[in-house]
């Protein structure tokens, strides 16, 4: 399966978060169904049609456009449909241009998923971060996709202004009360030319180390995964132009945030049989299948080294095995 990402940086939002800048996210500059087509063009190229295949419109709140721009960029989604070059469309757009009318028109062009840019379920963290709506819209939002029959998606943050970690865990509960069928996580990025940059140059606003990041996300990442939400990605695509020196002022970004989030998620469920292992024997052996080993081991061995410092007095080794879990 491929997504094949249509981006169309802030078009349909009604004004600018403190911390997006969309044509630094996404590397399109244009919502004109010109470029829409041009995307669309390079993906036939590199790609054969197959019904595994999903378009996905990005980077804005799609159901923000005019309902006449809506109809023209799924109408080139429908060529691809009919064509059999892709199976299946989603986008995603905020919850507070969610209702009837919006929701018939995708349907009537076969989107399947819809997600809600929602970053938080914490009124006070939405209102620092001008999102515009509130906890409430997203709850109205979601049941309005449900009654239509939609997949949902939830893309939510750590890291935002007056977010604590504390936050980041009741907006998980709610969230999981919402029933999503997927979900994305992103560390929030200080990025040039946002509302944000500037309250972080005068010294109002101090982002999460790396660490931080991946502790709360990794948190969120395990309360999702076991509540059944698949997470389909964690941090954002480090492509070309979100990478170009001085774009990221600062903030946890890294290009392989997810593999250290489900590093971490790993160590926090082992570590705690490992302490009770270790009160009977001096020698641990964990077998682990070749599959996992990087993530068991975490970047640059950080999770084995983080258990030579918990347990000096004990040996820790890692053992290829033929299985398919990780076992002690």
């Amino acid at each position: 399966m491929s997504i094949l990402p249509i981006f169309i940086p802030h078009a349909g939002c009604p004004h600018q978060c403190v911390f997006c800048n969309q044509k630094k996210i996404s590397g399109q500059h244009s919502a004109a169904l010109a470029s829409a087509r041009e995307q669309i063009a390079r993906w036939r190229s590199w790609l054969r049609p197959s019904l595994a295949h999903e378009a996905a419109f990005y980077g804005g709140s799609f159901t923000g456009l005019p309902l006449e721009l809506q109809r023209e960029l799924l109408q080139l989604t429908d060529e691809l449909l009919a064509e059999g070059f892709i199976g299946s469309v989603r986008l995603s757009t905020r919850p507070d241009y969610i209702d009837s009318e919006r929701l018939q028109l995708l349907k009537e062009h076969h989107v399947e998923l819809v997600e809600l840019g929602v970053q938080s379920l914490d009124d006070k963290v939405l209102q620092a971060a001008e999102r515009g709506h509130t906890a409430a819209g997203v709850t109205t939002a979601m049941a309005l996709l449900k009654q239509h029959g939609f997949k949902t998606g939830l893309q939510l943050m750590v890291g935002m202004p007056q977010q604590s970690f504390a936050s980041v865990k009741e907006t998980a509960r709610q969230a999981i009360a919402l029933r999503p069928d997927i979900a994305r996580i992103y560390p929030l990025l200080v990025i040039k030319d946002t509302p944000l940059a500037q309250t972080y140059a005068q010294g109002l606003f101090v982002p999460l180390s790396v660490d931080e990041a991946v502790t709360q996300a990794a948190w969120l990442y395990k309360e999702l995964t076991q509540a059944g939400i698949k997470v389909i990605r964690i941090g954002l695509q480090a492509d070309e132009e979100l990478c170009a020196e001085g774009n990221i002022l600062a903030g946890p970004f890294h290009p392989a945030m997810g593999e250290l989030v489900k590093s971490r998620v790993l160590r926090d469920e082992l570590t705690p049989r490992l302490l009770e292992q270790a009160k009977i024997t001096q020698t641990l052996a964990l077998h682990c299948p070749a599959r996992l080993e990087s993530k068991l081991r975490g970047q640059k061995n950080c999770n084995l080294h983080y258990w030579q410092q918990l347990l000096p007095d004990v040996e820790i080794k890692i053992v290829p095995s033929e299985g398919e879990e990780i076992s002690l």
